[in-house]
């Protein structure tokens, strides 16, 4: 159990965490190209960090890479439903190159 927990936890902070943060409206700077740039950087960051916990808790890369897209592809989703923002099908690229980058160097550590 405590091994469980001690794989799985981190996994389940960081996903609520990124649900936490798609559920705030209108998440903006106002800092124009830089708030784009910047939100761009944020997503791939995010996942790469929610792959590499995958990765560390599945000891499966492959694995960790479906899992992981597939719940950037339920943030967005998610995203769509929250007033202000919406669904993205290039954040989803985004995201995926975030968990790309994640898992190989997760794998390379943890596999």
């Amino acid at each position: 159990m405590q091994a469980a927990v001690r794989l799985w936890g981190p996994v389940v902070a960081w996903a609520v965490l990124i649900f936490v943060l798609s559920s705030i409206p209108g998440l903006g700077t106002g800092l124009g190209t830089w708030d784009v740039v910047l939100r761009k950087i944020a997503h791939a960051a995010e996942y790469a960090i929610l792959a590499a916990l995958l990765v560390r808790a599945l000891r499966q890369p492959g694995w960790a890479v479906v899992l992981a897209i597939a719940y950037s592809i339920s943030d967005e989703v998610h995203q769509s439903f929250v007033s202000g923002r919406h669904g993205s099908p290039v954040d989803v690229g985004i995201d995926a190159v975030g968990v790309m980058v994640g898992a190989l160097l997760a794998a390379r550590r943890w596999s």
